[in-house]
């Protein structure tokens, strides 16, 4: 699993943050000041440090100097937007700088070109004993590879991706297939049968009256 440290003082962000990255398979730890950042990286190994500048304690710039020697990419997220600023962190060896206010999408965009750039991490789902990893598009059932076609992953993500949520069929089919729904189920039931055959998930993959499908996990 991709571990994420998020050292963000402002703890709505990190919430944020850590909600919108845990939805795409990420796994995130939050600090929210400088030392207890210092803490968790002397404690543990990390794929990406999000890191703010402005930090109690001790500010982003020094900690970045404690993160380097490990080799643990990182991205700055801060109010100081500034082109100098922004040629400051890089220079002081941010991997990408992000200047607050951003939009998640672009956030989460950043995070997957640096990860992918230094080979670090793959985004993993895990419910049951099926797990799904979304960077190389592998899923596996306690251990062993299930073979899926590209609309059957997708589909399986997008019911991991919402679990115990009730999902109607007009959603789930305009996501995965990417065109305008026609009203005909037949498509996306089949696909569903064939996700519970495959992976064992008769029971968990739950057929919701009048309205489409529900993981329960």
């Amino acid at each position: 699993m991709t571990d994420i440290l998020i050292v963000e003082d402002d703890e709505a962000i990190a919430n944020l943050i850590c909600m919108n990255l845990g939805a795409e398979g990420y796994h995130c730890i939050c600090a929210h000041d400088g030392m207890q950042g210092a803490d968790y990286i002397e404690q543990k190994e990390f794929d990406l440090v999000l890191l703010d500048i402005m930090l109690p304690e001790v500010d982003g710039y020094e900690l970045l100097e404690y993160i380097k020697p490990t080799g643990t990419p990182v991205i700055f997220l801060t109010a100081k937007g500034s082109l100098n600023d922004k040629v400051r962190g890089l220079k002081a060896g941010a991997d990408d700088y992000l200047a607050k206010p951003f939009q998640i999408g672009e956030l989460l965009a950043r995070v997957e070109a640096v990860l992918r750039r230094t080979g670090k991490g793959d985004r993993l789902l895990e419910i049951g004993d099926i797990s799904v990893r979304l960077d190389s598009r592998q899923v596996l059932k306690n251990g062993q590879p299930v073979i899926l076609t590209v609309k059957e992953f997708d589909l399986l993500v997008e019911l991991m991706q919402n679990r115990n949520i009730a999902l109607y069929r007009d959603q789930l089919y305009e996501k995965v297939w990417k065109e305008p729904f026609t009203g005909c189920t037949r498509t996306l039931d089949n696909h569903i049968q064939r996700l519970r055959r495959k992976l064992g998930w008769e029971e968990r993959i739950r057929t919701v009256f009048r309205i489409g499908y529900r993981l329960e996990g």
